[in-house]
């Protein structure tokens, strides 16, 4: 069984960032072995850029790598890995909450992204487990297990938890953290 000492967790937020109220936020503050990949500006995401900065990440770990993303970061995880085959090869896994939908956001006058869509279903070359709302408001559940199958992804039903994002206010979040445990636990190192 592995330990949270025998990977590099990369946390990676969506539109907007973390705040302080967000699950992510409450597992950096429990678990120093988290760390968040900055960026820029996470008001108005362009892929280019966010994919840099995950390449910088992941270059400089010394250990494989797990990927931690909720909304707009299961979208960079997508493309980042095709885009990236010879770095995606350093990635133990992904655990992606509430994927977004780039092809049903961006592109409209309202979205700030830039360059995550169109959505890539294509099988992702590490394991990978995708939780997923029933009432998520960005993403339809269909649409979520859409995505999940086509990435050769573990599809973990999350009930009704709206976009389990900073909204959702779920602090330490148990049930997240139960589900990592079991992901992490499942890793190859």
């Amino acid at each position: 069984m592995h330990t949270l000492d025998d990977f590099t967790f990369l946390v990676l937020p969506g539109v907007n960032g973390s705040d302080e109220q967000h699950w992510q936020s409450a597992w950096e503050r429990a678990f120093p072995q988290l760390q968040r990949v900055e960026q820029r500006d996470w008001d108005k995401p362009v892929y280019s850029e966010w994919s840099d900065r995950l390449t910088e990440a992941v270059t400089q770990s010394t250990k494989r790598v797990v990927l931690v993303a909720h909304s707009l970061g299961t979208s960079l995880v997508m493309r980042w890995a095709h885009d990236h085959p010879e770095l995606a090869g350093k990635i133990a896994g992904a655990f992606m909450v509430a994927t977004s939908d780039p092809d049903r956001f961006e592109g409209t006058p309202d979205s700030p992204t830039r360059g995550f869509a169109p959505m890539l279903l294509e099988r992702l070359p590490f394991y990978t487990v995708v939780i997923a709302s029933r009432d998520d408001e960005r993403v339809s559940f269909e649409r979520a297990q859409l995505f999940a199958q086509a990435w050769g992804a573990t599809l973990i039903d999350a009930g009704r938890q709206g976009h389990m994002g900073n909204a959702a206010k779920l602090g330490l979040w148990p049930f997240g953290l139960l589900w990592f445990g079991q992901f992490v636990a499942s890793l190859d190192a």
